[in-house]
């Protein structure tokens, strides 16, 4: 079985954690046991002279799994950078193998494991080494977290681009309001322009809802895990 799914955006701020976690509960809504991991995590407040991964931490509560944060987020850093940055300045070295052996081992125990990256793809987890060199090696699917407006065709074709150039295979692309905005001609007309030049799939288009919303956002994220579980194999 594959055992599951790398979230990545296009861009910082396109609201991976948000629908990371919306994919989280429809999955388990379903009957599966579901996983979070995130490698490696920067911006972390400091509380009690503990870094706290405000991002982790919401993964696992939606996740409800008993598991040391250590397993599911290996690496943590303060600073806001990419992970490379923030842990060449802070002092940490970043070990493949332990991130490796955590997917392992929690791979063995769930259904489904989802994975969050940094910001896009061609961010450097550490030193040369990419999130894209990460999917890759770990063969997990990607799926790809981009803004529904104006930019989004350039910005999306790019990074489909960049991860079929290491062969890791697409299931689509997920459009996210992440605010309220009037809709225009980009936002109505990207999906079909990026489906037919990049050749995948939308999984779908969340529209901004408010967090009192959960009932409509409920049925979105039901919607697009069921067309993901159809991909586990």
């Amino acid at each position: 079985m594959n055992k599951g799914f790398f979230i990545t955006g296009t861009d910082t701020g396109v609201g991976k954690t948000f629908v990371a976690e919306g994919l989280i509960r429809a999955m388990k809504y379903q009957g599966l046991s579901v996983c979070p991991m995130k490698p490696a995590e920067t911006g972390c407040r400091v509380s009690k002279g503990q870094l706290v991964p405000a991002d982790t931490v919401r993964l696992m509560k939606a996740s409800g799994v008993d598991e040391q944060i250590d397993t599911i987020n290996p690496y943590r850093m303060q600073k806001p950078l990419a992970p490379s940055i923030a842990a060449e300045r802070e002092g940490v070295c970043i070990e493949k193998r332990l991130i490796f052996n955590a997917y392992k081992k929690l791979a063995r125990k769930y259904n489904v494991l989802i994975m969050e990256g940094a910001g896009g793809i061609m961010v450097p987890l550490y030193k040369k080494y990419l999130y894209s060199d990460l999917v890759k090696d770990l063969g997990l699917p990607l799926i790809i977290i981009a803004r529904p407006g104006l930019g989004t065709i350039n910005h999306s074709l790019l990074t489909i681009e960049a991860a079929r150039t290491k062969d890791i295979k697409v299931l689509g692309l997920v459009l996210n309001h992440t605010e309220k905005t009037n809709k225009d001609i980009s936002q109505k007309t990207n999906p079909e322009i990026i489906t037919q030049i990049g050749k995948v799939p939308v999984l779908g288009i969340i529209q901004y809802m408010p967090p009192s919303d959960k009932d409509k956002s409920n049925i979105v994220f039901k919607k697009i895990s069921t067309k993901l579980i159809s991909q586990l194999h």
